[in-house]
């Protein structure tokens, strides 16, 4: 952005969603190499209506719809990406993106170091996820680990309305594929300002949401409201949590979480994907590599259950809650 402050720029009160809706908006009107892929994505403007206007701005040239094929969608969008275009590809849902893992695993992730360099996979895969909207069976998925073990591709996740706007910028400007996580329980959730124009906020950079001195709680995506919940609570009672958003899941902002640690000492790691090879493991193997000695604590984990997401009846249950939170917070200062 410029160097203007949020009160001489001209914004909306937006949602999560229709945040990401407007960067794409912003940007297809910028550059028309843009384009936009998915099932439903035209005329029904997407099944969470986050293309909703695209399709009559830009015709059905530029958003299309596709068949019930996220391989398909996948695989085209990487075809078009190494030949000029800059897709923009829509899975309904992030559980729905496994039958393209492979096309991402093998291809958009590697083209880059298979050509040394001579072409590259300019694509973003924006992909719905987690738990909290009582959808069926695989649509609450949160598998962002599947990828965050990827090199070649990014993982963004953002958490709030100015962040999907500008991260989502960034990922369509990026030269390299990104997976743009984007969290249900969010779409909706609230209102935030978000400006008119164009603007960018840096992929790999963590956003410290409040400062403090006694422990460092890590989330990202709808977990982050759920954490600064907590947060707040903990303060009231005397305790100082530092809240870091991380944006993003690859490549991690090693300096922001590095430092933190080192400050407070202790750490909480809020994710609703199940623990056992969650994302939250790769930030304790960076603070035992990078801050170790600093620790005053063991490190502490509040994440969904090895289990899968479980049907309507059980959804709060498996989902991190500010309560857990706030147990692994006071775990983390009385040690």
């Amino acid at each position: 952005m410029t160097t203007k402050t949020m009160t001489e720029v001209k914004t909306n009160k937006l949602t999560l969603v229709q945040a990401v809706t407007d960067g794409m908006r912003t940007m297809m009107r910028e550059h028309d190499d843009i384009l936009v892929l998915g099932e439903d994505v035209g005329q029904n403007g997407g099944v969470f209506r986050a293309t909703e206007g695209l399709v009559h701005e830009f015709g059905e040239d530029r958003v299309i719809d596709t068949p019930l094929a996220e391989a398909g969608i996948v695989g085209t969008s990487i075809g078009l990406a190494i030949n000029g275009f800059r897709p923009i590809a829509e899975m309904q849902f992030l559980g729905f993106v496994y039958p393209a893992y492979e096309q991402i695993m093998t291809h958009a992730s590697r083209i880059r170091s298979r050509t040394l360099s001579k072409f590259s996979v300019p694509m973003v895969i924006r992909a719905p996820y987690g738990g909290g909207i009582r959808a069926p069976e695989i649509h609450s998925d949160s598998v962002e680990a599947l990828f965050t073990h990827m090199p070649g591709i990014k993982v963004v996740v953002p958490s709030n309305p100015y962040d999907a706007k500008g991260l989502l910028i960034a990922a369509i400007e990026d030269p390299d594929p990104v997976l743009f996580m984007e969290p249900m329980r969010s779409y909706r959730a609230f209102k935030a300002d978000v400006p008119e124009s164009k603007y960018t906020v840096e992929i790999g950079k963590a956003a410290t949401i409040t400062e403090g001195e006694d422990v460092t709680v890590i989330a990202w995506g709808n977990m982050v409201s759920v954490a600064q919940k907590a947060v707040e609570q903990m303060s009231g009672e005397g305790v100082s949590c530092e809240l870091i958003d991380l944006r993003t899941l690859y490549p991690l902002d090693r300096e922001t979480i590095v430092e933190s640690v080192k400050k407070t000492g202790r750490v909480v790691i809020v994710h609703e994907a199940p623990e056992t090879g969650g994302a939250g493991n790769d930030v304790m193997a960076l603070v035992n590599d990078e801050a170790f000695l600093y620790l005053r604590a063991p490190m502490t984990k509040v994440a969904g259950f090895d289990a899968p997401f479980p049907f309507f009846a059980l959804e709060e249950e498996y989902l991190p809650t500010p309560a857990r939170v706030k147990h692994a917070i006071k775990e983390a200062v009385t040690f």
